[in-house]
Parts: structure tokens; sequence; C-alpha cells
């Protein structure tokens, strides 16, 4: 997702940055300088990769290919027609992140002394194990998909743009489904009867209409029983159950058998891979690896909290108070991001 993200986001002259040679290089800014700051604001990140999406998904990934070779068509229109402002759009569109993508950025953080894991599956699946066994805090990811695997603490808005000031929203699993009245197997079906990427919805049921289901019979074969088939459509041959499994129990590596090393940069390394290799300024890359030393030698992680400014999500509004005793004003949920 953060490959995605830099590789839309970070550009030139409305073109992915690449080195002398034309190789991509905009998702190695992006992961070099998103990572100094995290571990800047105290932050140690685990990254996490996906592997083999599973079988279930092939409808879903259908889909995405639908939609570039449509948006391919529509780049052709434009560039025939000179349209500069959809030419860019049709382009981002079409992005795709590469092995090889994949391979720089590992490469990257690994001199750089930051951990991350090949999941043999899904990744929100593999960070989800990671966050319940109290490997890591919470699971960093705009997928709630995290949270029907099974995710202790999830966090949304932990790296979006700083310029667009959103709140860093924490979930608790726990606090969901006791404020839902759910039990873990409930939640699931809950999340497959509004929509996820292993199979389709029943055609009618909306939100609303799910919860209130889901509290009634307890289970997506129980909702079949007695719902009107006239009036909802149920997919033929509907692999919700196949779903529920791959939420209950997906391909992931044993947390136990994972040991998560921060290890010190290998400057001299890194500077040969991102100066020689990849064209970037020696002088940035420099100053880089000080913020990175820098920040590891000033601080040892604390609770994420401890970094942000938390902001009542309650109806009783509470003023948040910063670590130096001043008062915050109030805002809407969620953590105002550290300055």
């Amino acid at each position: 997702m953060s490959i995605y993200q830099f590789l839309i986001a970070v550009r030139q002259d409305g073109s992915v940055l690449t080195n002398e040679e034309g190789e991509t290089t905009s998702h190695l800014m992006g992961i070099f300088y998103r990572t100094i700051r995290m571990v800047e604001n105290g932050i140690k990140p685990v990254y996490v990769f996906d592997g083999k999406p599973p079988d279930m998904k092939s409808g879903e990934l259908e889909k995405r290919k639908e939609r570039r070779e449509e948006a391919q068509k529509a780049l052709e229109k434009a560039e025939a027609e000179g349209d500069e402002e959809n030419i860019e759009k049709f382009n981002r569109r079409l992005v795709k992140v590469t092995k090889q993508h994949n391979d720089d950025c590992k490469k990257l953080l690994k001199l750089m002394g930051i951990p991350y894991i090949e999941a043999p599956g899904e990744a929100e699946a593999q960070c989800a194990v990671l966050a319940r066994a109290g490997k890591v805090y919470a699971v960093g990811t705009e997928d709630m998909d995290a949270l029907t695997f099974g995710s202790s603490v999830l966090l949304r808005n932990l790296t979006v743009s700083e310029t667009r000031k959103l709140p860093i929203k924490e979930f608790h699993l726990s606090k969901v489904l006791e404020e839902s009245g759910l039990s873990q197997d409930e939640f699931i079906d809950l999340c497959i009867l509004l929509g996820c990427d292993y199979c389709e919805s029943i055609r009618g049921i909306g939100p609303k209409r799910a919860i209130e289901l889901i509290k009634q019979y307890k289970s997506i074969d129980e909702i079949l029983k007695h719902i009107d088939k006239k009036k909802y459509t149920v997919p033929e041959d509907w692999l919700y159950a196949e779903a529920r499994k791959l939420f209950q129990a997906p391909e992931v590596k044993d947390p136990e058998e994972i040991d998560l090393k921060w290890s010190e940069p290998d400057e001299e390394m890194l500077l040969k891979f991102m100066v020689e290799e990849k064209g970037f300024s020696e002088d940035r890359m420099r100053n880089g690896m000080k913020k990175l030393q820098k920040a590891r030698q000033g601080s040892t992680q604390g609770r994420l909290d401890s970094f942000f400014s938390v902001v009542s999500t309650s109806s009783t509004k509470r003023k948040a108070v910063d670590q130096k005793g001043q008062q915050k004003k109030k805002a809407k949920g969620g953590f105002k991001r550290p300055r």
C-alpha cells in the first residue's frame, strides 16, 4: 500500500521520479523519508509485504484488471485529444507495483536497519497476528479488513500527507465488539455481508439491515434460512463460508517464530545503493541518515499514544493535555499528528 501510494504521489512534472537509466525511484524516496519521520516520532516501524493472494480473491483481482483496461482506453483517448489533465489522471490509475519495486524497498529497509516480513498470503492477516501476539502495538493501514482478521488495534491515517490534517484514528477490536454486542465470528459475518474482497454480498442488504440481521440471527447461515429471497438477491453458489474460514484461519507465519530486530543502519552500503545505483543526491542521503541515527539514539520506544495528544471521542468532551501539561483545544475523535 505504501509503495503504491508513493508511486502515485511522489512525482515530478506529472511523472514518477526516475534515475538516469529510467528506473523508477519514487517508491524509494517515499519509504526512506517516511521511515525516518516515524523513527523521529519515536515509532519503531515494521513493514509487511503481501504474499500470494488467496484463490478466493481472483474475482476482486479480475475487477481491478477490468478497471485498468478501461483506464488504458481512456488514456489513449486523452492522448489523442491532447487532454493533459486526463492524461495525468489515467496515468495514475495505471500505476502498478512490481516485484522490482518490492525488492528495492526490502533492500533499502535492510540497509536502514528496519525489519520487514514477507507474508505468505495477505499482509493484513500477518499484521493482525503480530498485533494479537503483542509483537507490535498496532496495525497501521487504511484497510479495515485488518480488524476482520482480528487485529487488536488498528490505526488509520497514520501515514497520510500532513497537509491533509487528518486526525489519526485508533480502533480497538475489543471495544468494537463490546459496543456492537457482537462476537468475533458474528463480526466476521457482518463484514462479509457488508462486502469483502473474497465473495459477493447479498443485493439489497445495506449496513443498517446487515447489523440488524446479524444481531437477530447471529450468523449468515441462519439469516439465509429466514430472509425473503425474492426481496434480497443471494449470489448463486455464494462462498461466504469459505470467506469466513479465510478470515478465521488465514495463511500466516507463526508470530512466535518471528524475531523483530531493529539493527544499526549500514550507511556506506546505503549510499552505494541509493546514490551510485539509484541516482539520489549524496548530500540528501547523508542528511537523512544523520536524522535516522539521531532519532535512534535520542529515544526509546514508548506507547504510541505518548507521541500524540489524545482527543476524546466520547459524548462528554474533554480537553486533551499535551506532554508539557498545556491544554489543547477540543477536537473531534482520534490523535493529533505530532508537529
